[in-house]
């Protein structure tokens, strides 16, 4: 069975979390995580890798519309090298965890529309935005990767 992977949608405040199944069709949000500290944090993006057994994590990368980088892409970048470091150092097989960019120029968008669409309250939207964020970062990754295969 083939492992799955896990999305990130990296905020200030909270990370919007997303799994994939096992045949990597569909991502499905997990959570919001609200943010502690980076060592908490971390810890408990290893743990949900293990959880759920995913070999790969996607991160969505908050570049500016015209591909430059923003002081969120920074910030976004410092957590995955964190991360990375994490996974490196902690052994059990995470180092061998993969560790991949996926663009998230419009994803909140995206994302806020689908939760209107499904006409939930604006208090409602922002429990879940990111979660939903999370999973349109994901399931490009997945469409990519998919096309890449066939």
């Amino acid at each position: 069975m083939a492992k799955r992977k896990i999305g990130l949608d990296v905020g200030d405040k909270t990370i919007g979390i997303a799994v994939s199944d096992e045949l990597w069709i569909t991502a499905q949000g997990l959570m919001t995580y609200e943010r502690i500290g980076i060592k908490k944090d971390t810890d408990k993006i290893l743990e949900l890798v293990q959880e759920y057994d995913c070999d790969t994590v996607v991160i969505g990368l908050p570049i500016n519309l015209d591909g430059s980088d923003s002081i969120q892409t920074e910030k976004v970048r410092d957590f995955r090298e964190k991360l990375e470091n994490k996974f490196r150092s902690t052994g059990g097989g995470l180092q061998n965890v993969v560790f991949e960019w996926e663009d998230e120029r419009f994803t909140t968008i995206i994302a806020e529309g689908v939760l209107i669409a499904a006409e939930m309250s604006r208090e409602e939207r922002k429990k879940v935005i990111d979660k939903q964020a999370a999973i349109i970062i994901l399931q490009g990754y997945l469409n990519t990767h998919k096309e890449n295969q066939e």
